[in-house]
């Protein structure tokens, strides 16, 4: 490398510090613009490029089909210019909700999507967010892990514009997928329903109902996740155990009794934690055999 070059290179470095420092008029920007993958940074207020992501596959993510279908249907029609709606999934933990993103991902990025994670204290970043993202080509799509608010809590509010109610409209480009563990991201009490009432033999929901139900019902695509059965639970270790153990054998009844207990004391029959168990499992058989 030449003395010019190793100058412009230390110049280059030097410029990203401060620019981490002091963002140009305060805006949001790209740390870079040719990666795939990005998260918000709110201590530097910028885009900063993920390079090292999960390599889940959906092949990877068993018995859930049907929520594999819908996803998969509705970011096609988003790649392809057609309409297309946010998404909200929701259901238990370690259900495959945070995973499904991941391996959607995964397939699409080399048809040309990409995706900014967003925590959730940073919802009020979104309309930034967006208008950066206005005169790109590109697909992006705004993702949230476990959104959730409380009551109270302003931040709801911010998303509720951003899907549908605020007279300047949403880039066509970017799509809001969000996953959480409550069907209506909000906390649902006794009381709200105690509020509701018939009114000419109609039921009417009250105030609360209806402010928790108008932020979730703005995304057009619901797509539910359940507990998985025993059998479901079973299937997964099996899957997870063949990878981690390169081998196709049948799940012998030791890691059988052992996967039930260890969902037991988990108190989850879940994908994750079948997960955790394998890992448990595979590596003390690693030691065992060392």
């Amino acid at each position: 490398m030449s003395d010019t070059e190793k100058f412009f290179t230390r110049a280059n470095e030097i410029l990203d510090r401060l620019e981490g420092i002091i963002p140009a008029n305060n805006c949001l920007y790209f740390n870079t613009k040719n990666a795939n993958c990005w998260s918000y940074n709110s201590t530097s207020n910028k885009l900063e490029a993920i390079t090292r992501h999960s390599e889940i596959s959906l092949d990877d993510l068993l018995c859930i089909d049907n929520q594999k279908k819908q996803l998969l249907l509705n970011t096609r029609q988003f790649l392809n210019g057609l309409p297309a709606n946010n998404v909200l999934l929701w259901g238990p933990r370690g259900t495959g909700k945070s995973s499904l993103i991941k391996a959607l991902f995964n397939q699409y990025q080399a048809d040309g999507l990409k995706i900014i994670e967003i925590q959730r204290d940073d919802m009020k970043k979104l309309p930034e967010i967006c208008d950066l993202l206005y005169e790109l080509q590109h697909r992006f799509i705004l993702y949230c892990d476990d959104l959730s608010f409380e009551e109270n809590d302003p931040g709801y509010k911010i998303i509720k514009v951003m899907l549908d109610g605020s007279i300047k409209q949403t880039p066509e480009n970017v799509l809001i997928y969000a996953s959480s563990n409550r069907r209506h991201l909000l906390p649902e009490k006794m009381q709200d329903n105690l509020d509701s009432g018939f009114i000419d033999g109609e039921l009417h929901y009250g105030d609360n109902v209806e402010e928790k139900l108008s932020l979730s019902e703005r995304f057009g695509l619901w797509i539910a996740f359940h507990p998985f059965n025993q059998e479901q639970y079973l299937s997964i270790v099996k899957y997870w155990l063949g990878k981690y153990l390169e081998t196709t054998e049948p799940l012998s009844l030791e890691a059988q009794k052992a996967a039930l207990e260890w969902a037991l004391l988990h108190g989850s029959r879940s994908g994750r934690c079948a997960m955790l168990f394998t890992k448990d499992w595979a590596g003390k058989l690693g030691l065992s055999e060392s």
